[in-house]
């Protein structure tokens, strides 16, 4: 019902709407606003202090055009020649673009650890490849190499390598024995074949 109501309430204000626009537009003025009680008694008062007040604003004033005139206003960004800056490089790279394609197209080769291994350390630090040296090292044989002595090749602290130990490991690989694999097996078979055979025989001595 609402939305019926609605259609039939935009039909009537739509109804003759240009018609009626141009008799609003044939009047000599517009009918003003309504003025409110505040804005009425600041104009009275204000008629009050200058009766020529409405007078005034009628009527140009060539010393407050002349000002104007001679505002003006300097902007000290350089937003221009960031876009000229922009522009010459734009055009640069499509003067890049026209140059010929290298002959070589090859893909590089990767780096071993995903990154360029620099060729001076600095003391107390050491790189990837030498990290998981020494931990292998003392995977191996803790015994020969030890902390201090690792500290002392690497010039590293020792509580910082000591940590390091004891925190990380390198993964070893197990690789198993598939004849010892299959031992295992028939060992557990012949235990459950042994196994069934003593149950079958206490069941068939009993009375």
């Amino acid at each position: 019902m609402g939305k019926v109501m609605s259609m039939v309430a935009r039909k009537a204000n739509r109804f003759n709407v240009e018609n009626r626009a141009h008799r609003v537009l044939e009047r000599e003025k517009p009918m003003p606003a309504p003025k409110y009680e505040s804005n009425l008694r600041d104009m009275e008062r204000t008629l009050e202090l200058d009766p020529k007040f409405v007078d005034k604003l009628n009527i140009k004033d060539d010393g407050l055009n002349t000002r104007l005139k001679d505002v003006y206003v300097t902007s000290e960004d350089q937003f221009i020649e960031r876009v000229i800056k922009r522009q010459a490089a734009t055009a640069a790279s499509e003067e890049k673009q026209e140059r010929p394609l290298p002959l070589e197209r090859t893909t590089p080769d990767d780096f071993e650890y995903g990154y360029l291994e620099p060729e001076r350390v600095a003391h107390g630090r050491c790189t990837l490849r030498q990290a998981l040296q020494f931990i292998n090292d003392h995977q191996l044989d803790p015994e020969t190499y030890t902390a201090s002595k690792i500290a002392n090749d690497y010039k590293l602290k020792q509580e910082h390598l000591e940590n390091i130990l004891y925190y990380f490991k390198t993964f070893s690989v197990y690789i198993p024995d598939q004849k010892y694999k299959d031992t295992l097996l028939t060992r557990a078979k012949q235990e459950l074949l042994e196994r069934k055979s003593s149950s079958e025989d206490t069941e068939s001595n009993k009375p």
